[in-house]
């Protein structure tokens, strides 16, 4: 039976959550704080269920390992190995596929620290974020790491988005996303709500650009080297605000949240903190380049570097959308494609891995969340709901 929460729980935990909100929308505004909870009823992922996903002609998913406990982010060695995190009990998993036949064999535990989630390889080096640390061990031939040491234990506090993740950008440097404390409010410390450009030797960071809630999903376009993230859009504005927001990222730049959210919306509840009025603070933001349904919530996001795929995905770029909990009828859970021009811009999100959803919307067997290109081309994709990474390849003609 799926789980829809009763119309008084739901006003119920609404309630609840503006009580203790820092700041909510004035009665006279267009936003309100409302909301829907609808949880899928969760399923197994059978091959059945996997055989009935839907890819374009000449693509196929296949479960490359299963049984892993809550496989989050994703990070591949040179050699094939492949590495996973728990968020929960913040472990780190070598996965590999030792004959390579598609289908992963070994699974072993190679670290574990509290909290660990987003993770980057480089120069035989795995550099691991908590809440508040940052880690680097060796990567040892056989795959094993080594003790893990600790480069920064200073990082901002989390709140409500602890999910920090780490990606090598163009220039060699390590990028850190850390998310808002909140759901909208006002941060004390300017390190949250952004993207961050860190040292690997533990000597120090800077602020790349804010007023970002929540951009776990980000990647630089192959071409161009402009760095590209998805935003998380406020909860508790309805079943179709806040969109989830696809942004170019500046260096310097001011993203808006929590005063000016989505294509230039007006924020009752969060004035600019600065003290301009809105018309002022939104001259000096930069808005989203597209806009996609509300409560998606995008994990992934990898542009495509391979050669595997057709010619037409060259330099596209891929998200997971985790799927909702906060509308009515259920958005995301599926994977999607950004269709780029031949300038590097963005121009339509278009499905690619749907029917994760089934029996009418009601039930799921799968919530896509990390993402990697595999060195042969094809997609990793980790299932934090069923303990499962599927491989999307492409076996058609070109």
């Amino acid at each position: 039976m799926s789980l829809r929460r009763p119309a008084f729980a739901a006003a119920a935990l609404l309630a609840s959550f503006a009580a203790t909100a820092q700041n909510v929308p004035p009665a006279a505004t267009p936003f309100h704080m409302t909301g829907n909870i609808y949880l899928p009823n969760k399923l197994p992922a059978t091959d059945a269920r996997v055989g009935a996903l839907k890819a374009p002609a000449g693509f196929t998913v296949t479960k490359y390992a299963e049984g892993l406990d809550m496989p989050r982010m994703l990070a591949q060695a040179p050699n094939g190995d492949l590495y996973v995190t728990n968020r929960v009990k913040g472990t780190v998993t070598l996965v590999r596929d030792a004959n390579h036949d598609g289908k992963a064999e070994v699974m072993r535990q190679v670290a574990q620290k509290p909290h660990l989630h987003g993770l980057a390889l480089k120069d035989n080096k795995m550099y691991f974020t908590a809440i508040r640390e940052i880690y680097v061990a060796d990567v040892r031939p056989d795959g094993s790491l080594s003790e893990l040491k600790e480069l920064y234990h200073d990082l901002p506090d989390a709140g409500q988005h602890a999910n920090r993740v780490l990606h090598f950008g163009p220039d060699g440097n390590l990028y850190l996303s850390v998310g808002s404390t909140c759901n909208a409010c006002d941060e004390d410390n300017p390190e949250n709500a952004t993207i961050m450009r860190i040292n690997t030797d533990g000597s120090g960071r800077e602020v790349v650009a804010h007023g970002l809630r929540n951009t776990i999903g980000f990647d630089w376009h192959p071409v161009t080297k402009e760095l590209f993230g998805m935003d998380h859009g406020i909860d508790w504005l309805g079943d179709e605000d806040q969109q989830e927001e696809l942004n170019q990222i500046k260096p310097g730049a001011n993203y808006g949240w929590p005063s000016i959210i989505a294509d230039g919306k007006h924020y009752p509840a969060n004035k600019p903190k600065s003290g301009e009025s809105f018309e002022a603070f939104d001259a000096k933001t930069v808005r989203p380049l597209l806009l996609y349904k509300a409560h998606s919530a995008p994990l992934g996001l990898v542009f495509n570097r391979g050669h595997q795929f057709p010619k037409e995905y060259k330099n596209d770029a891929f998200v997971t959308m985790h799927g909702s909990w906060n509308r009515a009828q259920p958005s995301g859970y599926k994977i999607v494609r950004v269709h780029f021009n031949a300038q590097g811009q963005p121009e339509k999100f278009e499905d690619f891995v749907t029917s994760f959803l089934v029996e009418g919307d009601k039930s799921e067997f799968g919530r896509p969340c990390g993402l990697v290109q595999a060195n042969d081309g094809s997609l990793l994709v980790s299932d934090d709901d069923n303990g499962v990474i599927y491989r999307v390849a492409y076996a058609g003609k070109k």
